[in-house]
């Protein structure tokens, strides 16, 4: 069980979403930014720095995008936070990787200092199998027919996909597992924490499914809602705000319900990086150790087993 936190202003609970920018497009993106703006949830918004070359069912609005950069710094400048999702949709190597790297700070004026793998990416660094060690990497690469096994480079240093040290140098937290329970902080107590086993990650930290809007809805349910509050802890919901929440230039309702009820709680409502920063400092920049990582493997293997989350 994770200790119990005294939020900052007396808050009771912590809550906040990583948006993964796949398939965005700015009118929705619009539309769900000022509902959100307008409850004062300030969150992340991750982002593709560059279009890319090749057509992928996931391609999405890119800040090559005039109108859509101008949005995204517009969002940027009212608190919200821009976050990474790989340089593009696709695969990049190592020169394209710096140069989205730079052309982030140039454009924001800061480090991306918080990142999500896309999924499809050969360049995500610590992926697939990656992830876990000893037996649960066999009972992951069985289950996955091995699909997974050696085919995300990122960190290897004879890739050409490597720039583990640019992720060293650039970023300062990356997302790993995701379960389904509403409370993060309850499946991994330590976050944002580091393993001297994956030298190239300065922070990990985990996530709450809410993967596309029903999955939300149901994460964010009344019920969940009220236990978070009770435990007191904190909820990273990982999300794609382009997978269902917006049809037909209207945003669900069952989603504006949820997210209203939420907003009058007690609640401290920040982007993620704020959220782990203070974490951090709560837990005193974590080092994982081999029987935290092996219960947090299992752990999320288990929910991924049990319950299909990502």
């Amino acid at each position: 069980m994770y200790p119990k936190i005294a939020w900052p202003n007396n808050k009771k609970f912590a809550f906040t979403i990583f948006d993964d920018t796949d398939r965005a497009n700015l009118k929705d993106n619009q539309l769900v930014y000022q509902y959100l703006d307008g409850l004062n949830y300030k969150i992340t918004k991750s982002v593709w720095i560059i279009e890319g070359a090749n057509p992928h069912k996931d391609r999405g609005v890119t800040c090559d995008d005039k109108v859509y950069l101008k949005w995204l710094i517009d969002l940027k400048n009212k608190g919200f936070e821009i976050g990474y999702h790989n340089t593009t949709y696709h695969s990049s190597y190592r020169q394209e990787i710096t140069e989205g790297l730079n052309k982030f700070v140039k454009i924001f004026n800061q480090n991306p200092k918080v990142m999500a793998n896309h999924s499809v990416n050969q360049e995500n660094i610590y992926w697939g199998s990656n992830r876990l060690s000893g037996s649960r990497r066999l009972i992951y690469n069985i289950l996955t027919l091995f699909k997974n096994n050696k085919f995300y480079k990122g960190h290897d240093e004879s890739s050409p996909y490597f720039w583990g040290d640019l992720c060293k140098q650039y970023i300062t937290y990356v997302r790993n597992y995701v379960f389904s329970d509403i409370n993060t902080l309850k499946y991994c107590p330590y976050m944002p924490y580091q393993d001297n086993t994956k030298p190239f990650v300065n922070y990990w930290f985990a996530s709450s499914d809410g993967n596309n809007v029903d999955v939300f809805n149901k994460c964010i349910s009344d019920k969940n809602q009220d236990r978070l509050e009770e435990e007191g802890g904190a909820c990273i919901m990982y999300t794609h705000f382009a997978d269902g929440f917006c049809q037909n230039g209207e945003l669900s309702q069952k989603f504006k319900k949820q997210m209203e009820r939420l907003n009058k709680k007690n609640g401290w409502f920040v982007p993620a990086s704020t959220l782990l920063d203070f974490l951090k400092k709560e837990n005193k920049a974590h080092i994982i150790n081999e029987r935290q990582r092996t219960a947090l493997e299992w752990k999320w293997l288990f929910d991924k087993l049990i319950l299909g989350s990502t």
